[in-house]
């Protein structure tokens, strides 16, 4: 991997606010560093304008000289019971905390902090490559300091911890998912011996809640590969405690000499298909959870084989679980994924059959505004290896394309609702919203998909009376 050059390093310190700092400091009589992820993602060619600095002494004290320096272009925030402050100036954010040790009891992530040493403070970092530091004392400006041999492991695309994994991923179960998600993001290795030691530890991450496993969850799947982190957490463990209905799909039945395919990989794939159109965290999700409800439809059927009927039903009603076990969000973005699992089969059934303005028509009324993910969620599910099926999987789909586009140039989107809605249905025949309201709206509903009456006042007010009639709700 290449890595800054020392002259591109110098270039970066040489910003106005770390020769500040530095003068700050060397005022003050104090070591100060920069430290973590800035200098990592110096070293990968990301610069941030997030900056962290860690100074043996008082953070707080280095934070008010340098607003003093700075003037009033630059803001002060001092948070005394955490010991850090946090400077802003112009598009950079810079934290300062003192140098600090930790120690952690068994049940809790909020580790016990004393004052501490430079090396104290690196000794607690979550891996090498965050684990760098930078002095910024004049006498000593732009040297690295780097005691794990951190720089060694981004040459090499290794996630490593500095000191023993069980003890570093026991202290805070937090960094086992921080583990995989820089092996994801970066599309590092990580490294044999932390691994294991990830391994030994997944029971510890029952103490983290929800909410920061959501966080980095989230943040696997928006990487460029997020299989990467899923492939990992499976294999650590980690997924059959966070997300269980996914982890069970990694399994492969063989009877009477037929197998079905591995449904995780088979999942894994999808993802990585919807990941080269740059879909959005939800469609992503759509797409891992797509045949989520698998394990719990499988059946063995004599003369057919292996069989998964309604499972996009079956996972639909999965996903208000999942999400609220995963603390992720309950209202549009879970509905929208809810829906794409429920519907993601019905392309591929009208693909295989005739494509009728009736069917397309029902599809298009189903999806509404997500048709377009849908339709990218469903050809992202080819992933037949038989090249002939493949071809002729999206060959049928671009017919699917062309009669919804045909059918939207016709406007039909604005058709689709009859013109007799519910709230007029229940006032017309004095009912409350009931079972009774549905079953009229609906077959409203179908007429107009099925063209069999126009989507007007008249000939559906005739349709209406005559069903309430069948119904016995009107004499």
């Amino acid at each position: 991997m290449k890595l800054y050059s020392d002259h591109a390093l110098a270039k970066i310190l040489d910003q106005e606010i770390f020769r500040q700092i530095s003068s700050v400091a060397d005022g003050l009589g104090v070591e100060c560093y920069v430290v973590g992820g800035f200098v990592r993602d110096i070293f990968l060619e990301r610069p941030s304008n997030d900056i962290d600095v860690v100074v043996v002494g008082s953070g707080i004290e280095v934070a008010k000289g340098l607003k003093q320096l700075l003037g009033r272009h630059a803001h002060l925030s001092v948070f005394k019971n955490f010991g850090t402050a946090q400077v802003k100036y112009r598009q950079m954010e810079v934290e300062f905390v003192g140098a600090r040790k930790e120690s952690y009891s068994h049940d809790s992530r909020k580790p016990i902090v004393e004052d501490g040493t430079l090396e104290d403070d690196q000794n607690r970092r979550d891996f090498t490559i965050n684990a760098m530091a930078i002095c910024l004392n004049k006498n000593r400006f732009g040297e690295l300091v780097d005691p794990f041999n951190g720089i060694a492991d981004l040459e090499d695309g290794i996630i490593a911890t500095p000191l023993d994994p069980e003890v570093t991923f026991s202290d805070d179960p937090l960094r086992m998912m921080r583990c995989i998600r820089f092996a994801t993001q970066l599309n590092f290795q990580i490294e044999e011996t932390t691994f294991a030691g990830l391994q030994n530890m997944v029971e510890r991450i029952k103490i983290v809640s929800g909410e920061r496993i959501e966080v980095e969850l989230n943040k696997i799947m928006m990487a460029p590969h997020p299989s990467i982190g899923f492939e990992y957490l499976q294999r650590s463990g980690l997924l059959n405690i966070i997300l269980p209905e996914l982890a069970a799909l990694d399994i492969v039945e063989k009877r009477d000499g037929r197998a079905h395919k591995n449904n995780f990989y088979h999942t894994l794939e999808v993802l990585e298909n919807v990941c080269k159109n740059d879909a959005s965290l939800w469609l992503r999700w759509a797409a891992l959870l797509h045949d989520v409800g698998k394990t719990r439809s499988k059946r063995w059927e004599a003369g057919v084989g292996w069989t998964f009927h309604n499972h996009n039903i079956i996972g639909a009603k999965m996903v208000p679980q999942i999400f609220r076990r995963l603390k992720l969000p309950m209202g549009g973005e879970m509905k929208y994924v809810q829906k794409l699992v429920d519907l993601h089969m019905r392309p591929q059934v009208i693909a295989d059959s005739e494509v009728t303005d009736s069917a397309v028509r029902r599809l298009l009324s189903d999806a509404g505004d997500d048709i377009d993910d849908l339709m990218m969620l469903c050809e992202a599910d080819i992933t037949s290896k038989n090249e002939v099926r493949k071809k002729m999987f999206l060959e049928n789909f671009r017919m699917v394309r062309e009669k919804l586009a045909d059918l939207q140039e016709k406007d039909y989107k604005r058709l689709l609702q009859p013109v007799i809605d519910g709230n007029e249905i229940m006032e017309m025949f004095h009912l409350q919203p009931s079972r009774e309201v549905g079953v009229l709206k609906q077959y409203l509903k179908d007429a107009v998909l099925d063209n069999r009456v126009a989507n007007e006042r008249e000939p559906l007010m005739e349709l209406l009376l005559e069903k309430a009639k069948q119904m016995g709700l009107v004499s």
